[in-house]
């Protein structure tokens, strides 16, 4: 669409604030276009996409004057050549009474590499000390928390394998997090036990 009108040539006036410039069908759009759809080749995906869109825009008109939100997705491709989405940030919360709130916790962007020997974790929680990070490892998952006057942050990370929890070793530089679990070596398979029958 040509930002002119065609009769006099001046500019459409727009509402800064708007960012979709009043066009309430614009994800349609954006999620109907088969270029869009060749990249993901897959429906499900993109209607997932277009859910989590619609979610954040809920949130959006829900907000609660004063509070930040933070939200994104992250969109990888698994071994498999399939996308996988993740979405980070302050979560909606329902209430006891059916109200979504905004959590104060944000959930922090991270990534999870799964190497032969170990599982290396990188977390963004920028804008605290290193002091404010806890950190808590089972075999299977991985809790961070921050609960600093500045910021929250909360994050529970399933592992994609069992680690060994006293192997963890993990440094904080420039608002990143580095974590670094040994994976629990599997026990061989010996055959089996031979059982006598009477």
């Amino acid at each position: 669409m040509n930002p002119f009108d065609d009769e006099n040539h001046e500019r459409k006036k727009r509402n800064p604030i708007d960012p979709f410039r009043g066009d309430d069908d614009i994800f349609r759009d954006i999620f109907n276009d088969d270029r869009i759809r060749d990249v993901f080749n897959d429906d499900k995906i993109m209607d997932d996409i277009k859910k989590m869109a619609e979610e954040m825009m809920k949130m959006f008109t829900n907000a609660q004057p004063g509070k930040p939100i933070v939200h994104g997705y992250k969109i990888d491709f698994g071994p498999d050549g399939k996308p996988q989405i993740e979405d980070f940030g302050n979560r909606s919360i329902k209430s006891p009474g059916g109200e979504s709130t905004i959590s104060e916790a944000i959930e922090p962007l991270t990534d999870i590499i799964e190497g032969e020997n170990d599982v290396a974790i990188t977390v963004e929680i920028p804008g605290v000390e290193k002091d404010d990070i806890d950190l808590v490892a089972s075999e299977s998952t991985l809790e961070i928390k921050v609960d600093s006057p500045k910021r929250k942050y909360h994050k529970l990370i399933d592992l994609p394998c069992n680690v060994k929890t006293k192997s963890i070793k993990a440094t904080y530089k420039n608002g990143i997090l580095d974590i670094v679990l040994d994976k629990k070596e599997k026990k061989k398979d010996n055959g089996g036990f031979k059982v006598s029958i009477e």
